[in-house]
């Protein structure tokens, strides 16, 4: 990879930019009654009704009509007793890395590519975003979330997606995730592709690639 072809920077969001905790996730939900959480519930890709919701294929109110059908008195959990068990899965996201959003996008053009659901991304995701009293639009040229693109990573189909709905082109894009087996998928495409583990800074990983970082 070249560096100085790169153009754009293609982010994850979970594990690259917000902090995240599966283990709060399914220990919210079984508190709540749902059984088979931890079956359900990956780090990376889920399954059910959760990966459902997360390709586009039912709403929220639906998953969240299907999660009272899976629990014994289910009628007595709320709407917002499921949402906020879901959004335990979100630590946050630390105000430096909104920071380091702002400025590599003097240098780049900054684009979002998230296995998410329209519960999280409307409500924590958002409230995470405005810490500096902005919104996501602010941090990112463009988008690309998987219950919108009805498709999820790993997947071509969500490459394919984020190369004709944000019109980028691969060669020119470099694609952070801590998904090795995203950037596989990306790398098929002719992404270019750089590894987040957890416990590291996308800042630090990028110091190492691009000349401004």
């Amino acid at each position: 990879m070249h560096s100085f072809m790169i153009k754009n920077l293609l982010f994850d969001l979970g594990g690259v930019i917000m902090d995240i905790k599966r283990e709060r996730c399914v220990d919210a939900l079984t508190r709540i009654g749902v059984e088979n959480a931890n079956e359900m519930l990956g780090l990376y890709v889920q399954s059910g009704d959760f990966m459902n919701l997360e390709n586009g294929s039912i709403t929220a109110d639906e998953f969240r009509d299907s999660i009272r059908a899976s629990i014994k008195n289910g009628n007595s959990v709320s709407n917002d007793e499921i949402d906020q068990a879901l959004n335990a899965f979100l630590l946050g996201i630390p105000l430096h890395r909104l920071v380091a959003l702002r400025k590599l996008r003097q240098n780049y053009k900054i684009y979002l590519l998230s296995n998410t659901n329209p519960i999280m991304f409307y409500s924590e995701i958002a409230r995470q975003f405005a810490k500096e009293g902005k919104t996501i639009d602010d941090y990112f040229d463009g988008q690309v979330v998987s219950f919108l693109a009805r498709s999820n990573k790993p997947e071509r189909k969500i490459f394919e997606y984020a190369i004709t709905h944000l019109g980028i082109s691969p060669s020119e894009t470099l694609f952070l995730d801590d998904s090795q087996s995203n950037l596989d998928a990306a790398a098929q495409l002719g992404f270019a592709t750089a590894l987040v583990p957890p416990g590291t800074e996308f800042e630090e990983i990028l110091t190492h690639i691009l000349p401004i970082a």
